[in-house]
């Protein structure tokens, strides 16, 4: 059932389609889909390449008319990635790797080059909330002293689609329908499982989106990743493949689904108010800078394609160099000169840097200069000053629309006798694109190396625990459970069962389906059992530790104001900060007579809000709060939410709501000398899966 254009396909791409009575039906005589100059196209699937794994040509006028249409669809806000947060501070290698590269930001253990890094969602518009279920872009400006370095990607190391051309496609169907002006930041809706459902290729990407990673807990406990491979070339031009990876230094962690829902309703800018205070208080963010470096040999001998964006090199077969380190150190002065008005571009590269060609890098290096052009008002959105390099920059280019920098004297050409200091290029130091040989037919296609849809999702599923992949199955569930058109159930349903029978098995129950249900899909390409790999666990690459988290005490009157100083005094050892709540944001009057002043009333300050909680009460103080239907809930999410929990007093509160009084990440407090043993618990732990939940 494989379109022979399209070796990726898993089946042919339906004729013209109208849902009808919640079925999908198709009419045979298809409208045809033209250019807006009225030009029939053939293909819709692939961009215009110099042999199957050849460049992406510029002569594609489809190519270029479709996105160049798409990145004008809005202005001024960004179409995609329009709610992000962002802040300053710097890079520092490890060591010299001048043998890799000739990346100058790269050569210097002891320089540390400016950055300016923006992490957002993709769904939502500006004013969207911060924790829906999606990818997180991961974008960093390097400053280098030898231009501008963007490496702009996502918090996954996939993406949904192998050619650009699909990229406006994809973004349509995941935005607000278009007749109804919603859901705003969700995924949960037909038109974008219709699209997932008719492109196979998206079945890996659509694992790590139902996984853990798409619900973090901070914006600085997220990976990045470049998701393309890149070149490194050195002074000799040596080349080497290379994948980019961000580290979190304090790892990874993510909410669960209900916590992230209702920290949607109690903060909708929770995770731009956690970088901000981060970062105001001294606890900044920290990234590694790593990549999986090989050649051209190693890539040839691997059964995928290293230039197929839906594919990843596992860590097991090509192991992380780590090459530096980024620090977060400084928040905007105005968040809309800096972060709304930054403008990312995957060509801002670097001599040492060079490009492959992946289909969607090929298609992002039009994409993004196109956009910016529009967002930002027209081409001098380089003399902006967050985007104005800090090396000397110079050249030809005149006028245009927001020019700020004023050209002096009567040339404006190159070759030029009349103004013999003025710019010349310079071929000992400038940039050289790497010499790769290419050759091939000019056609629309598809490599037959980039046909494999399955291995891949199945080696992600099978690779997380078994809390990991109940969360995958119930995320599946839900978002599934969302979509009217059966159709589109029943045709995803065919795709998990290339992927995992337990997983097929799971979301069918889940749906009311069953195995029979399932649509019959014939892989382009027959799936294989991969390794698993362990890195891909999130769960196993929690880190024990409290910095950068928050701890909150729910206190009463009359407390030991000496145990609520030893709590703080044990959260600040740890690295982590204490807040406390109470039932009032005044606070509270505790046992000395003195005042402990709150940081949060209860009613505005869920406990989804905090990473472990705690409770000190007096007998009385206990006893209202058992009667509070707020401190109730807020004890019961904590519960639900697998939070560490700490008892001081509180044995009222916790029957009423349901939770032992110890075990299971319960800690008892029975006084200054077991606030240690409460925050290593908590640090340990971090969450309690083996909850029910």
């Amino acid at each position: 059932m494989s379109d022979p254009k399209q070796p990726g396909a898993s089946a042919p791409l339906p004729k013209t389609s109208v849902a009808d009575g919640g079925e999908l039906h198709q009419r045979d005589a298809a409208t045809p889909l033209t250019t807006n100059q009225g030009v029939v196209i053939a293909d819709n699937q692939n961009s215009v390449k110099s042999g199957a794994r050849g460049p992406t040509l510029l002569e594609d006028f489809i190519l270029r008319e479709k996105i160049t249409h798409f990145d004008h669809e809005r202005i001024p806000e960004r179409i995609v990635h329009a709610r992000g947060s962002a802040a300053h501070g710097w890079f520092q290698p490890y060591q010299s790797w001048s043998d890799l590269t000739c990346a100058s930001f790269l050569a210097d253990p002891n320089k540390k080059t400016p950055v300016f890094t923006r992490i957002s969602t993709v769904a939502g518009g500006a004013g969207s909330v911060d924790t829906p279920r999606d990818v997180r872009g991961f974008a960093v400006k390097f400053y280098t002293d030898a231009g501008n370095f963007d490496l702009v990607g996502n918090n996954i190391p996939v993406f949904f689609i192998q050619d650009a051309i699909k990229f406006p496609d994809l973004i349509h169907s995941v935005k607000m329908e278009p007749d109804r002006g919603f859901p705003q930041s969700a995924t949960a809706h037909d038109t974008f499982w219709d699209f997932m459902s008719l492109m196979p290729e998206a079945m890996h990407m659509v694992m790590w989106i139902m996984s853990d990673r798409t619900i973090p807990r901070s914006l600085r406990m997220v990976d990045g990743f470049g998701i393309h491979t890149f070149r490194l070339v050195n002074a000799d031009g040596r080349a080497k493949l290379v994948k980019f990876h961000w580290r979190a230094k304090d790892g990874c962690l993510s909410t669960t689904w209900d916590e992230a829902v209702k920290i949607a309703g109690a903060d909708q800018d929770y995770h731009r108010r956690d970088l901000w205070n981060a970062i105001e208080r001294g606890d900044y963010p920290e990234w590694e800078l790593s990549a999986q470096i090989f050649d051209d040999d190693l890539a040839d001998s691997l059964p995928y394609d290293v230039l197929d964006a839906t594919k990843l090199i596992p860590e097991e077969v090509v192991p992380l160099t780590p090459l530096g380190r980024m620090v977060l150190d400084r928040n905007p002065d105005n968040f809309f000169a800096e972060t709304e008005q930054a403008a990312f571009h995957p060509g801002h590269v670097v001599p040492g840097i060079d490009f492959t060609n992946d289909p969607l890098l090929q298609g992002r290096l039009h994409s993004y200069l196109d956009t910016q052009l529009k967002r930002l008002g027209g081409p001098n959105f380089h003399e902006i000053e967050i985007n104005r390099p800090k090396c000397p920059w110079h050249n030809l280019q005149r006028d245009g629309h927001m020019r700020m920098r004023v050209a002096r004297g009567r040339v404006a050409y190159e070759p030029n006798s009349l103004d013999p200091d003025g710019p010349r290029e310079r071929p000992d130091a400038g940039f050289r694109s790497f010499p790769a040989p290419e050759a091939g037919e000019k056609r629309r296609v598809r490599a037959d190396t980039f046909a494999d849809h399955y291995s891949q999702a199945r080696l992600f599923f099978r690779s997380q625990n078994e809390v990991e992949q109940q969360h995958i199955i119930d995320a599946l569930v839900f978002e599934l459970g969302m979509v009217d058109t059966v159709a589109i159930r029943t045709r995803m349903l065919g795709h998990l069962v290339h992927i995992d029978d337990t997983l097929a098995d799971a979301v069918a129950e889940g749906l009311g389906l069953a195995r029979a249900d399932a649509d019959a899909i014939t892989p382009a390409k027959a799936p294989f059992d991969m390794d698993e790999s362990p890195a891909l666990s999130l769960h196993g690459r929690v880190r024990k530790t409290l910095r950068g988290r928050v701890i909150a005490v729910l206190v009463t009157d009359g407390v030991d104001p000496g145990l609520v100083d030893a709590l703080r005094s044990a959260a600040a050892d740890e690295g982590a900060t204490l807040e406390i709540v109470a039932e009032k944001r005044g606070g509270v009057t505790d046992a000395s007579g003195g005042r402990i002043p709150a940081d949060h009333a209860l009613a505005a300050a869920p406990s989804a809000l905090f990473d472990a909680v705690a409770v000190v009460a007096t007998k009385d103080g206990a006893e209202a709060l058992a009667d509070m239907p707020p401190a109730v809930q807020w004890l019961m999410d904590a519960l639900n939410h697998l939070k560490v929990i700490g008892n001081a007093g509180a044995d009222a509160l916790l029957a009423k709501a349901g939770v032992p009084r110890q075990g299971d990440g319960v800690v008892t407090i029975g006084g200054a000398g077991d606030a240690k043993g409460f925050v290593t618990t908590a640090r340990d732990e971090q969450r309690v899966f083996r909850r029910p939940h």
